[in-house]
């Protein structure tokens, strides 16, 4: 996914963050911000769930968000930074900051890949 940075009227050109090889083809879609807020719900509770037993411990969270979602979101970001608060209790204190899009593996293709627009969270504790 590739976000789009300007668009010139005029030249008919669009520009995207991101590589897109020429002939290639690129479709368009429209940000939700429930459901950006509910995926960043959605992440936090996977982050959460793998602490197990631990989840209420000592621990910390580590959000980082898409430079891109604060973009298309403005003043609603606080609704998945809330969102993922929410899944993961009052006990994990957060931190987080703004990327510019997260490179890791992706699941189908086998391969590092950049994700653009994404919030990961990243969940850390001690276990006794």
């Amino acid at each position: 996914m590739r976000t789009v940075l300007a668009v010139d009227r005029q030249a008919r050109s669009m520009t995207f963050a991101g590589d897109v090889p020429e002939g290639w083809v690129a479709q368009l879609m429209r940000g939700n911000f429930d459901r950006l807020a509910a995926g960043a719900a959605d992440a936090a509770r996977q982050a959460r769930s793998g602490l197990g037993a631990c989840r209420d411990g000592d621990g910390l969270a580590v959000l980082v968000s898409c430079i891109g979602r604060r973009l298309l979101m403005d003043q609603r970001i606080m609704d998945e930074v809330e969102a993922a608060g929410l899944e993961l209790g009052s006990k994990i204190p957060r931190v987080g900051f703004y990327s510019y899009g997260e490179i890791l593996l992706h699941g189908a293709a086998g391969v590092c890949q950049l994700h653009n627009q994404t919030m990961t969270v990243t969940a850390i504790t001690e276990a006794a």
